[in-house]
Protein backbone atom coordinates (compact mmCIF):
# COMPACT_ATOMS: atom_id res chain seq x y z
CA UNK A 1 0.00 0.00 0.00
CA UNK A 2 1.11 3.67 -0.42
CA UNK A 3 1.94 4.21 3.54
CA UNK A 4 1.60 7.42 5.11
CA UNK A 5 2.22 8.57 9.16
CA UNK A 6 -0.74 9.15 10.44
CA UNK A 7 0.78 12.43 11.23
CA UNK A 8 0.80 13.22 7.71
CA UNK A 9 -3.28 12.95 7.71
CA UNK A 10 -3.02 16.73 6.53
CA UNK A 11 -1.02 15.39 3.36
CA UNK A 12 -3.36 12.64 2.36
CA UNK A 13 -6.29 15.89 2.70
CA UNK A 14 -4.06 17.54 0.04
CA UNK A 15 -4.04 14.39 -2.05
CA UNK A 16 -7.49 14.18 -2.06
CA UNK A 17 -8.52 17.77 -2.51
CA UNK A 18 -5.87 17.52 -5.75
CA UNK A 19 -7.91 14.86 -6.80
CA UNK A 20 -9.83 15.46 -10.31
CA UNK A 21 -12.53 12.51 -9.02
CA UNK A 22 -15.78 13.88 -7.88
CA UNK A 23 -15.74 10.51 -5.66
CA UNK A 24 -13.54 7.92 -3.94
CA UNK A 25 -14.02 4.50 -2.76
CA UNK A 26 -13.58 3.22 0.30
CA UNK A 27 -14.13 -0.27 1.61
CA UNK A 28 -13.81 -2.55 4.60
CA UNK A 29 -13.54 -6.25 5.02
CA UNK A 30 -16.84 -8.05 6.24
CA UNK A 31 -16.09 -11.92 8.03
CA UNK A 32 -15.52 -13.76 4.71
CA UNK A 33 -12.82 -11.45 3.28
CA UNK A 34 -14.99 -9.73 0.82
CA UNK A 35 -14.67 -6.00 0.55
CA UNK A 36 -17.61 -4.15 0.64
CA UNK A 37 -17.39 -1.00 -0.13
CA UNK A 38 -18.88 2.61 -1.42
CA UNK A 39 -18.69 5.83 -4.20
CA UNK A 40 -18.75 8.70 -1.40
CA UNK A 41 -18.46 12.04 -2.37
CA UNK A 42 -15.04 14.13 -1.74
CA UNK A 43 -16.59 16.29 0.46
CA UNK A 44 -18.30 13.49 2.78
CA UNK A 45 -14.55 11.59 2.67
CA UNK A 46 -12.31 14.71 3.64
CA UNK A 47 -15.61 15.21 6.43
CA UNK A 48 -14.86 11.91 7.57
CA UNK A 49 -11.04 12.29 7.29
CA UNK A 50 -11.20 15.23 9.58
CA UNK A 51 -13.36 13.07 12.24
CA UNK A 52 -11.54 10.16 11.54
CA UNK A 53 -14.84 8.50 11.40
CA UNK A 54 -17.87 7.81 8.96
CA UNK A 55 -20.82 5.59 8.97
CA UNK A 56 -20.99 2.15 7.76
CA UNK A 57 -24.48 -0.22 7.87
CA UNK A 58 -24.24 -2.49 10.86
CA UNK A 59 -25.37 -5.36 8.13
CA UNK A 60 -21.86 -5.89 7.01
CA UNK A 61 -21.40 -8.06 9.66
CA UNK A 62 -24.67 -9.68 9.71
CA UNK A 63 -24.90 -11.31 6.48
CA UNK A 64 -23.46 -14.20 4.19
CA UNK A 65 -21.55 -13.86 1.22
CA UNK A 66 -25.09 -13.94 -0.48
CA UNK A 67 -26.39 -11.27 1.48
CA UNK A 68 -28.75 -13.22 3.43
CA UNK A 69 -28.66 -12.15 6.73
CA UNK A 70 -28.05 -13.92 9.88
CA UNK A 71 -30.40 -15.09 12.29
CA UNK A 72 -28.27 -17.02 14.85
CA UNK A 73 -25.09 -13.69 15.37
CA UNK A 74 -25.53 -11.55 18.19
CA UNK A 75 -23.24 -8.58 17.39
CA UNK A 76 -25.71 -7.96 14.26
CA UNK A 77 -28.70 -9.03 12.92
CA UNK A 78 -32.60 -8.62 12.60
CA UNK A 79 -33.02 -7.62 16.46
CA UNK A 80 -30.64 -4.37 16.55
CA UNK A 81 -31.99 -2.51 13.97
CA UNK A 82 -29.07 -2.49 11.31
CA UNK A 83 -27.79 1.01 12.88
CA UNK A 84 -24.46 2.66 11.70
CA UNK A 85 -21.52 1.47 12.82
CA UNK A 86 -18.38 3.67 12.99
CA UNK A 87 -16.10 2.45 10.62
CA UNK A 88 -12.19 4.34 10.94
CA UNK A 89 -10.95 5.42 7.86
CA UNK A 90 -6.98 4.52 7.51
CA UNK A 91 -5.20 6.90 5.81
CA UNK A 92 -2.34 4.38 5.80
CA UNK A 93 -4.09 2.82 3.33
CA UNK A 94 -4.71 5.32 0.32
CA UNK A 95 -4.15 3.86 -3.37
CA UNK A 96 -4.88 5.42 -6.73
CA UNK A 97 -6.90 3.43 -9.41
CA UNK A 98 -5.21 3.71 -12.42
CA UNK A 99 -7.88 2.22 -14.77
CA UNK A 100 -10.55 4.61 -12.97
CA UNK A 101 -8.44 7.60 -14.04
CA UNK A 102 -6.45 7.16 -10.39
CA UNK A 103 -9.42 7.80 -8.23
CA UNK A 104 -8.22 7.61 -4.64
CA UNK A 105 -8.89 4.41 -2.45
CA UNK A 106 -9.34 3.87 1.17
CA UNK A 107 -9.57 1.02 3.21
CA UNK A 108 -11.20 0.74 6.79
CA UNK A 109 -11.92 -1.05 9.71
CA UNK A 110 -14.04 -1.07 13.12
CA UNK A 111 -11.14 -0.26 15.93
CA UNK A 112 -13.55 2.37 17.46
CA UNK A 113 -16.75 0.84 17.01
CA UNK A 114 -18.03 -0.32 20.44
CA UNK A 115 -19.26 -3.44 19.01
CA UNK A 116 -17.38 -4.64 16.25
CA UNK A 117 -14.12 -3.40 17.34
CA UNK A 118 -14.05 -7.34 18.72
CA UNK A 119 -15.17 -9.00 15.34
CA UNK A 120 -13.68 -6.75 12.56
CA UNK A 121 -10.64 -9.13 10.82
CA UNK A 122 -8.85 -6.06 10.43
CA UNK A 123 -8.62 -4.72 14.20
CA UNK A 124 -8.37 -8.12 15.00
CA UNK A 125 -5.04 -8.67 13.08
CA UNK A 126 -4.09 -5.20 14.58
CA UNK A 127 -4.64 -6.17 17.82
CA UNK A 128 -2.54 -9.47 17.63
CA UNK A 129 0.34 -7.86 15.43
CA UNK A 130 0.54 -5.42 18.86
CA UNK A 131 1.20 -8.46 20.94
CA UNK A 132 4.32 -9.31 18.49
CA UNK A 133 5.21 -5.70 19.24
CA UNK A 134 5.12 -6.21 22.66
CA UNK A 135 7.40 -9.16 22.56
CA UNK A 136 10.01 -7.46 20.86
CA UNK A 137 8.90 -9.21 17.64
CA UNK A 138 8.54 -7.67 14.06
CA UNK A 139 6.57 -9.86 11.90
CA UNK A 140 6.99 -10.52 8.68
CA UNK A 141 5.09 -11.68 6.40
CA UNK A 142 3.22 -12.28 2.29
CA UNK A 143 0.86 -14.39 0.37
CA UNK A 144 1.08 -16.36 -2.37
CA UNK A 145 -2.27 -17.06 -4.43
CA UNK A 146 -3.15 -19.46 -7.20
CA UNK A 147 -6.37 -18.67 -8.91
CA UNK A 148 -7.74 -20.00 -12.10
CA UNK A 149 -9.13 -17.69 -15.00
CA UNK A 150 -12.19 -18.25 -17.21
CA UNK A 151 -13.49 -16.48 -20.81
CA UNK A 152 -16.43 -15.86 -18.70
CA UNK A 153 -18.20 -12.60 -17.91
CA UNK A 154 -20.37 -12.99 -14.61
CA UNK A 155 -22.97 -12.50 -16.38
CA UNK A 156 -22.46 -15.37 -19.72
CA UNK A 157 -21.55 -17.50 -16.52
CA UNK A 158 -25.30 -17.04 -14.78
CA UNK A 159 -26.78 -17.68 -18.27
CA UNK A 160 -24.96 -21.14 -18.03
CA UNK A 161 -26.15 -21.72 -14.85
CA UNK A 162 -22.53 -22.14 -13.59
CA UNK A 163 -22.34 -25.24 -15.79
CA UNK A 164 -19.00 -25.84 -17.85
CA UNK A 165 -17.47 -22.78 -17.13
CA UNK A 166 -14.72 -22.23 -20.51
CA UNK A 167 -10.92 -22.05 -18.91
CA UNK A 168 -8.50 -19.37 -20.26
CA UNK A 169 -6.45 -21.76 -21.76
CA UNK A 170 -6.61 -25.83 -22.18
CA UNK A 171 -4.45 -28.28 -20.47
CA UNK A 172 -1.87 -29.01 -17.54
CA UNK A 173 0.90 -26.84 -18.17
CA UNK A 174 2.41 -25.44 -15.36
CA UNK A 175 5.37 -22.91 -15.54
CA UNK A 176 4.50 -22.70 -18.89
CA UNK A 177 5.90 -19.10 -20.86
CA UNK A 178 4.18 -20.60 -23.97
CA UNK A 179 0.62 -20.28 -22.39
CA UNK A 180 0.93 -17.27 -20.78
CA UNK A 181 1.97 -15.61 -24.42
CA UNK A 182 -1.78 -16.31 -25.60
CA UNK A 183 -2.64 -13.67 -22.45
CA UNK A 184 -0.19 -11.62 -22.19
CA UNK A 185 -1.39 -8.31 -21.96
CA UNK A 186 -3.81 -9.15 -19.39
CA UNK A 187 -0.38 -10.67 -17.53
CA UNK A 188 1.68 -7.91 -18.02
CA UNK A 189 -0.91 -5.58 -16.86
CA UNK A 190 -1.33 -7.60 -13.32
CA UNK A 191 2.38 -7.48 -12.73
CA UNK A 192 2.81 -3.95 -13.91
CA UNK A 193 -0.55 -2.12 -11.93
CA UNK A 194 0.38 -4.42 -8.54
CA UNK A 195 3.72 -2.28 -8.81
CA UNK A 196 2.02 0.67 -9.66
CA UNK A 197 0.17 0.44 -6.50
CA UNK A 198 3.34 -0.67 -4.03
CA UNK A 199 1.83 -4.62 -4.20
CA UNK A 200 4.96 -5.31 -5.59
CA UNK A 201 5.33 -9.35 -7.34
CA UNK A 202 8.00 -11.43 -6.87
CA UNK A 203 7.05 -13.61 -9.73
CA UNK A 204 3.64 -14.56 -11.32
CA UNK A 205 3.54 -17.91 -13.55
CA UNK A 206 1.31 -20.62 -14.86
CA UNK A 207 0.62 -23.21 -12.20
CA UNK A 208 -0.93 -27.01 -13.46
CA UNK A 209 -4.03 -26.78 -14.38
CA UNK A 210 -6.49 -24.85 -16.97
CA UNK A 211 -6.05 -21.59 -16.77
CA UNK A 212 -4.32 -21.14 -13.32
CA UNK A 213 -1.72 -18.71 -12.55
CA UNK A 214 0.13 -17.81 -8.99
CA UNK A 215 1.52 -14.87 -8.21
CA UNK A 216 4.15 -14.43 -5.18
CA UNK A 217 3.99 -11.13 -3.25
CA UNK A 218 6.67 -9.72 -2.13
CA UNK A 219 7.10 -9.78 1.97
CA UNK A 220 6.44 -6.51 3.99
CA UNK A 221 5.04 -5.93 7.82
CA UNK A 222 1.89 -7.76 8.46
CA UNK A 223 -0.30 -5.43 8.44
CA UNK A 224 1.06 -4.43 4.62
CA UNK A 225 0.83 -7.78 4.11
CA UNK A 226 -3.19 -8.20 4.61
CA UNK A 227 -4.01 -5.27 3.19
CA UNK A 228 -2.00 -6.22 0.09
CA UNK A 229 -3.41 -9.47 -0.09
CA UNK A 230 -7.19 -8.58 -0.04
CA UNK A 231 -6.28 -5.68 -2.05
CA UNK A 232 -4.44 -8.31 -4.73
CA UNK A 233 -7.66 -10.25 -4.82
CA UNK A 234 -10.17 -7.23 -5.91
CA UNK A 235 -7.64 -5.62 -8.43
CA UNK A 236 -6.75 -8.98 -9.98
CA UNK A 237 -10.58 -9.48 -10.68
CA UNK A 238 -11.20 -5.97 -11.88
CA UNK A 239 -8.67 -6.46 -14.29
CA UNK A 240 -9.99 -9.49 -15.57
CA UNK A 241 -13.19 -7.82 -16.01
CA UNK A 242 -11.76 -5.61 -18.61
CA UNK A 243 -10.65 -8.52 -20.69
CA UNK A 244 -14.06 -10.17 -20.23
CA UNK A 245 -12.08 -12.82 -18.02
CA UNK A 246 -13.53 -14.34 -14.95
CA UNK A 247 -11.15 -14.56 -12.13
CA UNK A 248 -11.82 -16.96 -8.95
CA UNK A 249 -10.50 -17.74 -6.13
CA UNK A 250 -12.51 -20.73 -4.99
CA UNK A 251 -10.34 -23.11 -3.40
CA UNK A 252 -11.66 -26.19 -5.68
CA UNK A 253 -13.63 -25.02 -8.35
CA UNK A 254 -13.36 -28.91 -10.13
CA UNK A 255 -12.58 -31.96 -8.15
CA UNK A 256 -10.34 -33.71 -10.95
CA UNK A 257 -8.30 -30.48 -10.72
CA UNK A 258 -5.71 -29.37 -8.41
CA UNK A 259 -7.13 -26.29 -5.91
CA UNK A 260 -5.84 -22.93 -5.49
CA UNK A 261 -4.10 -22.27 -2.12
CA UNK A 262 -3.21 -18.98 -0.51
CA UNK A 263 0.28 -19.73 0.76
CA UNK A 264 1.02 -17.85 3.97
CA UNK A 265 5.19 -17.16 4.25
CA UNK A 266 6.48 -15.92 8.13
CA UNK A 267 9.43 -14.73 9.62
CA UNK A 268 10.18 -12.66 12.89
CA UNK A 269 12.81 -10.09 12.44
CA UNK A 270 13.81 -7.86 15.77
CA UNK A 271 12.10 -4.45 15.85
CA UNK A 272 15.27 -2.44 13.93
CA UNK A 273 14.28 -4.77 11.55
CA UNK A 274 18.01 -5.75 11.34
CA UNK A 275 17.94 -9.64 11.94
CA UNK A 276 16.38 -12.44 10.93
CA UNK A 277 14.68 -13.81 14.55
CA UNK A 278 14.50 -16.86 12.74
CA UNK A 279 17.72 -18.10 11.77
CA UNK A 280 20.43 -19.69 13.61
CA UNK A 281 23.66 -20.55 12.09
CA UNK A 282 24.60 -23.04 14.54
CA UNK A 283 21.56 -25.09 14.24
CA UNK A 284 22.16 -28.05 11.63
CA UNK A 285 19.23 -26.82 10.39
CA UNK A 286 19.14 -22.79 10.72
CA UNK A 287 16.37 -22.71 13.21
CA UNK A 288 16.42 -20.58 16.08
CA UNK A 289 14.47 -21.81 19.40
CA UNK A 290 12.29 -19.00 18.86
CA UNK A 291 11.23 -20.61 15.06
CA UNK A 292 10.98 -23.53 16.56
CA UNK A 293 8.77 -22.77 19.14
CA UNK A 294 6.78 -20.69 16.59
CA UNK A 295 6.11 -23.53 14.80
CA UNK A 296 5.58 -25.45 17.35
CA UNK A 297 2.50 -23.31 18.65
CA UNK A 298 1.48 -23.40 14.86
CA UNK A 299 1.34 -27.25 14.86
CA UNK A 300 -0.36 -27.59 18.60
CA UNK A 301 -3.18 -24.95 17.27
CA UNK A 302 -3.91 -25.58 13.99
CA UNK A 303 -6.73 -28.08 14.61
CA UNK A 304 -8.29 -26.41 17.03
CA UNK A 305 -8.62 -22.99 14.59
CA UNK A 306 -8.52 -24.37 11.39
CA UNK A 307 -12.07 -22.66 10.27
CA UNK A 308 -9.79 -19.55 10.26
CA UNK A 309 -7.77 -21.12 7.19
CA UNK A 310 -10.62 -23.15 5.78
CA UNK A 311 -13.96 -20.92 6.14
CA UNK A 312 -15.67 -22.41 3.34
CA UNK A 313 -17.98 -25.66 2.44
CA UNK A 314 -15.61 -26.00 -0.29
CA UNK A 315 -12.23 -25.24 1.34
CA UNK A 316 -12.33 -29.04 2.79
CA UNK A 317 -12.35 -30.28 -0.86
CA UNK A 318 -8.85 -29.06 -1.44
CA UNK A 319 -7.24 -31.39 1.02
CA UNK A 320 -6.81 -34.31 -1.18
CA UNK A 321 -3.47 -36.98 -0.64
CA UNK A 322 -1.34 -36.39 -3.88
CA UNK A 323 -2.90 -32.80 -4.78
CA UNK A 324 -0.29 -30.27 -3.32
CA UNK A 325 -2.65 -29.65 -0.14
CA UNK A 326 -1.48 -30.83 2.85
CA UNK A 327 -3.89 -33.48 4.96
CA UNK A 328 -2.28 -33.61 7.98
CA UNK A 329 -0.50 -31.64 11.10
CA UNK A 330 2.70 -32.14 9.81
CA UNK A 331 6.02 -29.95 9.38
CA UNK A 332 9.56 -30.87 7.40
CA UNK A 333 12.32 -29.42 5.69
CA UNK A 334 11.82 -27.93 2.22
CA UNK A 335 8.95 -30.64 2.00
CA UNK A 336 5.69 -29.45 -0.04
CA UNK A 337 3.69 -32.30 1.10
CA UNK A 338 3.66 -31.46 4.24
CA UNK A 339 1.07 -28.85 6.51
CA UNK A 340 4.10 -26.55 7.22
CA UNK A 341 7.02 -25.89 5.24
CA UNK A 342 10.77 -24.95 6.93
CA UNK A 343 12.49 -22.72 4.48
CA UNK A 344 16.19 -22.18 5.45
CA UNK A 345 18.73 -21.20 2.84
CA UNK A 346 19.99 -17.77 4.75
CA UNK A 347 19.81 -15.01 7.43
CA UNK A 348 17.10 -13.10 4.96
CA UNK A 349 15.53 -15.77 3.39
CA UNK A 350 14.69 -18.13 6.58
CA UNK A 351 10.94 -18.99 6.97
CA UNK A 352 7.79 -21.00 7.56
CA UNK A 353 5.42 -21.23 4.81
CA UNK A 354 2.15 -22.25 6.17
CA UNK A 355 0.38 -24.36 2.96
CA UNK A 356 -3.17 -25.01 4.93
CA UNK A 357 -4.72 -21.55 3.60
CA UNK A 358 -6.65 -21.68 0.69
CA UNK A 359 -7.43 -19.19 -2.14
CA UNK A 360 -10.43 -18.69 -0.32
CA UNK A 361 -9.28 -17.30 2.99
CA UNK A 362 -9.63 -13.99 4.47
CA UNK A 363 -7.04 -12.68 4.54
CA UNK A 364 -6.85 -11.07 7.99
CA UNK A 365 -8.09 -13.65 9.58
CA UNK A 366 -5.67 -16.42 7.98
CA UNK A 367 -2.36 -14.25 8.65
CA UNK A 368 -3.81 -13.25 12.55
CA UNK A 369 -3.95 -17.15 12.84
CA UNK A 370 -0.83 -17.94 11.83
CA UNK A 371 1.00 -15.76 13.86
CA UNK A 372 -1.23 -15.48 17.10
CA UNK A 373 -0.62 -19.43 17.11
CA UNK A 374 2.75 -18.61 16.12
CA UNK A 375 3.25 -16.44 19.34
CA UNK A 376 1.24 -19.06 21.56
CA UNK A 377 4.28 -21.24 21.19
CA UNK A 378 6.67 -18.77 22.19
CA UNK A 379 4.95 -17.83 25.39
CA UNK A 380 4.14 -21.51 26.33
CA UNK A 381 7.75 -22.42 25.31
CA UNK A 382 6.55 -25.62 23.30
CA UNK A 383 8.77 -28.39 21.73
CA UNK A 384 8.42 -29.35 18.94
CA UNK A 385 6.86 -33.24 19.02
CA UNK A 386 8.70 -35.38 16.72
CA UNK A 387 5.98 -37.24 15.48
CA UNK A 388 4.82 -34.29 13.69
CA UNK A 389 8.06 -34.01 11.09
CA UNK A 390 8.07 -35.66 7.99
CA UNK A 391 11.39 -36.54 5.69
CA UNK A 392 9.34 -37.89 2.44
CA UNK A 393 5.59 -37.96 1.06
CA UNK A 394 3.47 -36.92 4.05
CA UNK A 395 1.01 -38.49 2.23
CA UNK A 396 2.04 -41.81 2.77
CA UNK A 397 2.64 -41.58 6.38
CA UNK A 398 -0.54 -43.16 8.51
CA UNK A 399 0.83 -42.01 11.75
CA UNK A 400 0.08 -38.54 10.82
CA UNK A 401 -2.61 -36.88 12.68
CA UNK A 402 -5.56 -35.81 9.62
CA UNK A 403 -7.07 -32.30 9.64
CA UNK A 404 -10.76 -32.19 9.74
CA UNK A 405 -12.56 -33.35 6.82
CA UNK A 406 -15.74 -30.71 6.58
CA UNK A 407 -16.54 -27.07 7.50
CA UNK A 408 -18.57 -29.08 10.53
CA UNK A 409 -16.15 -31.11 12.17
CA UNK A 410 -13.66 -28.14 12.08
CA UNK A 411 -16.36 -25.33 13.18
CA UNK A 412 -17.05 -27.65 16.31
CA UNK A 413 -13.67 -28.29 17.30
CA UNK A 414 -13.25 -24.81 17.53
CA UNK A 415 -16.57 -24.10 18.87
CA UNK A 416 -15.16 -26.88 22.37
CA UNK A 417 -11.37 -25.44 22.31
CA UNK A 418 -10.79 -22.86 24.58
CA UNK A 419 -7.43 -22.23 22.56
CA UNK A 420 -9.33 -20.58 20.44
CA UNK A 421 -10.39 -18.19 22.90
CA UNK A 422 -6.85 -17.52 23.99
CA UNK A 423 -5.82 -16.79 21.00
CA UNK A 424 -8.81 -13.97 19.62
CA UNK A 425 -10.96 -13.23 22.36
CA UNK A 426 -14.78 -14.70 23.53
CA UNK A 427 -16.59 -12.34 21.10
CA UNK A 428 -14.62 -13.09 18.29
CA UNK A 429 -15.03 -16.38 18.53
CA UNK A 430 -18.46 -16.42 19.15
CA UNK A 431 -19.58 -14.70 16.25
CA UNK A 432 -17.04 -16.01 13.82
CA UNK A 433 -18.15 -19.84 15.03
CA UNK A 434 -22.13 -18.49 14.84
CA UNK A 435 -21.47 -17.28 11.06
CA UNK A 436 -19.39 -20.96 10.38
CA UNK A 437 -22.05 -23.00 11.39
CA UNK A 438 -24.57 -20.94 9.65
CA UNK A 439 -22.73 -21.32 6.17
CA UNK A 440 -22.26 -24.81 7.12
CA UNK A 441 -26.37 -24.83 6.97
CA UNK A 442 -26.69 -23.30 4.27
CA UNK A 443 -24.95 -26.25 2.56
CA UNK A 444 -27.55 -28.32 0.04
CA UNK A 445 -25.20 -30.45 -1.99
CA UNK A 446 -28.60 -32.32 -3.68
CA UNK A 447 -28.68 -28.67 -5.32
CA UNK A 448 -26.82 -28.66 -8.69
CA UNK A 449 -23.68 -26.54 -8.82
CA UNK A 450 -24.63 -25.34 -5.08
CA UNK A 451 -20.61 -24.56 -4.35
CA UNK A 452 -20.13 -23.07 -7.73
CA UNK A 453 -23.03 -20.91 -7.55
CA UNK A 454 -22.11 -19.70 -4.11
CA UNK A 455 -18.14 -19.16 -4.01
CA UNK A 456 -17.00 -18.90 -8.16
CA UNK A 457 -16.80 -15.27 -8.47
CA UNK A 458 -17.65 -13.61 -4.91
CA UNK A 459 -15.36 -15.17 -2.26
Amino acid sequence: MVKTEVSNKEAVINRIEKSSANNIRFAVTDIDGVLRGKFLSKDKVLKALKSGKIGFCNVIFGWDINDACYTNTEASGWHTGYPDAQAFIDVDTLISIPWDDDKPFLIGDFRHDDVFKDICPRTLLKNIEKQAFDLGLLPKYACEFEWFNFSETPQSLYEKDYRNPTPLTPGMFGYSLLRSSLNQEYINEIFDTLKELNIPLEGLHTETGHGVYEACITYDDLSTAADQAIIFKTVVKEIAYQYEILASFMAKWNAALPGCSAHIHQSLWDLKDSKNLFYDSDDENNMSETMKQFLAGQLHCLPHILPMFAPTVNSYKRFVDGSWAPTSISWGIENRTTALRVINPDCNATRIEHRVPGADINPYLAMSAALASGLYGIKHKLKLEDDTFVNGNAYDNQKLKSLPTNLFKATKAMKESPIANELFGVNFVDHFIRTREWEWKQYEPQIDNWELKRYFELI
